[in-house]
């Protein structure tokens, strides 16, 4: 049996970018429970809320596949299921007639409110209850240098 490699032995880089995916997928993975049990509402579902829930003006849906971590197609159909469930509402652009906005209905903004709620309380064991806050400022600081990286 091939001997297992311990983090000590793998290369820092290495083991920092599985860190990255092991907490990304567990993390993601409570969270989705959570919020499917409680709200009927995956996590992508809630991500496109949260962009929505974040701007005090209707959001073009081009911007929203461009901000989520989710493909322009995937957003599209995200936003057909939260409209058909009268969580979303889309307009046509004030700015542009060829483009759609997308806000939260008041629907919307009461199951969002509701979900995030329910998303900081499956993270709290896991996450904020233990990193304090420099822990979490470094993250973010890691986080908006990677994200900052273009990507190819």
């Amino acid at each position: 049996m091939p001997k297992k490699l311990t983090a000590a032995e793998m290369p820092t880089a290495d083991h920092a970018f599985y860190g990255l995916v092991w907490a990304g997928q567990t993390l993601t993975d409570r969270v989705d429970k959570a919020l499917v049990k409680a709200h009927d509402l995956p996590v992508s579902w809630f991500e496109v809320m949260l962009w929505l829930a974040a701007s005090p003006e209707p959001v073009p849906a081009s911007t929203l596949g461009n901000s989520t971590l989710l493909s322009r197609s995937q957003v599209s159909r995200v936003l057909d299921t939260l409209q058909s469930r009268g969580l979303v509402i889309r307009t046509p652009s004030p700015r542009d007639a060829r483009s759609v906005e997308v806000s939260l209905t008041d629907a919307g903004h009461a199951l969002f409110a509701a979900a995030d709620a329910t998303r900081r309380e499956a993270l709290a064991p896991a996450f904020t209850d233990l990193l304090d806050p420099e822990d979490l400022s470094a993250l973010s600081r890691v986080w908006h240098k990677l994200k900052s990286q273009k990507t190819t």
